[in-house]
């Protein structure tokens, strides 16, 4: 990618009243970022959602693009990888959430689109209990050689991603502020460790601050890239139900360690396994066993889709991802047919009835062939 072309796109984010959502529909118009910036002002107006004030905020961007090319500046001198929602290495389960950044930073040596991710969340003052819990979780995932994806806060966070790093499996930092700082400070030597086994990664620009404001959206990153998210240990309010019900609303698999009816920091996981939103789990066993990790790989068979079933031009999309696998998430499904999720959905309920696909545990589906 050219500094040129980056430039745009970071000054795409940087447009007062363009939000992600928003910038994905004026790029879908405009046909790339630098054209957004070259589209005439009665043009953009045309566009829907882009008013007066947002047309005259992408014509007057002198100031933005002189910040965009700062950024660039800071990102190639730090060998920072920008990624552009439309960009290969962009996480693709995160690019099937609505409103996920158009613009993410990172510095790493892992691949964010890993066959399987896991993000493990909780309070930032655990027990005793919660701390031995997320180790031996994270000691008990490392056959399945997961990407562990957390926030680097204190208490779960960290300890996940400290469990991680002794026991060889890559794991990635979401951060709620620049790539040109570290917070807290106190985890400066883990995040240096995990640039070279995991990565960190932000949608935030140099010199951001860590405000409180940022939190929630570093936590929809977290949920947004995880197969599966694993709460450990949360009081009732705790910052760590956001993220359990950004997930929810992504169609994530959800799972909470149990706590004492009376133990305050098991409030949060209760609450979410009481009121359904995330299945009750002991142990890795059993998040591997709901996610459908633990079995073997069945060999391909060569049988064929009965020839009585007609199917639509959408369903046969679908069922062409399988040529590769006999196995796929929702979420690869999604990105290889390019639907929606909820239009990938649909289509899959049809052929699950037509008995051509088959649904398994933890939103995996498998072709009868």
């Amino acid at each position: 990618m050219s500094s040129v072309d980056l430039t745009y796109q970071i000054g795409l984010t940087l447009l007062d009243g363009v939000g992600d959502v928003l910038a994905k529909n004026l790029v879908a118009y405009c046909g790339s970022a630098e054209q957004v910036f070259k589209t005439g002002k009665a043009q953009l107006e045309k566009i829907p959602g882009i008013g007066t004030y947002t047309s005259n905020a992408i014509f007057r961007s002198k100031t933005v693009l002189e910040r965009a090319e700062q950024e660039v500046r800071f990102v190639e001198d730090k060998k920072i990888e920008a990624l552009f929602f439309t960009d290969k290495n962009y996480p693709q389960r995160l690019k099937n959430c609505s409103d996920s950044p158009i613009m993410l930073y990172y510095k790493g040596s892992t691949n964010l689109n890993a066959e399987k991710i896991v993000a493990v969340v909780g309070t930032r003052t655990p027990s005793l209990y919660g701390k031995l819990t997320t180790e031996k979780l994270i000691e008990d995932l490392v056959e399945s050689g997961c990407l562990v994806v957390s926030g680097l806060a204190y208490g779960i966070d960290i300890t996940s991603h400290k469990s991680a790093l002794d026991r060889g499996l890559d794991t990635v930092g979401v951060l709620a502020h620049g790539l040109d700082r570290v917070y807290p400070s106190a985890h400066t030597t883990y995040a240096k460790r995990m640039i070279s086994q995991g990565g960190l990664l932000t949608e935030f620009l140099s010199e951001t601050n860590p405000d409180k404001e940022n939190f929630p959206k570093r936590n929809r990153i977290v949920a947004g890239m995880c197969d599966a998210l694993v709460v450990v240990e949360s009081k009732r309010g705790g910052g760590s139900l956001i993220t359990a019900t950004i997930a929810n609303s992504y169609n994530k698999d959800i799972f909470a360690f149990p706590g004492k009816a009376t133990d305050v920091l098991s409030e949060g996981c209760n609450g979410l396994i009481k009121s359904n939103r995330a299945n009750l789990i002991e142990s890795a066993a059993d998040l591997l066993y709901m996610m459908n990790w633990n079995e073997e790989v069945k060999k391909k068979k060569t049988t064929q889709i009965p020839l009585l079933i007609d199917l639509s031009p959408e369903e046969q999309l679908i069922i062409n991802a399988f040529e590769s696998k006999n196995q796929l998430h929702v979420d690869e499904i999604c990105y290889a047919t390019n639907f929606t999720i909820s239009k990938t959905s649909t289509y899959l309920l049809q052929l699950e009835f037509s008995n051509v696909i088959k649904s398994l545990p933890g939103k995996i589906y498998q072709l009868n062939r």
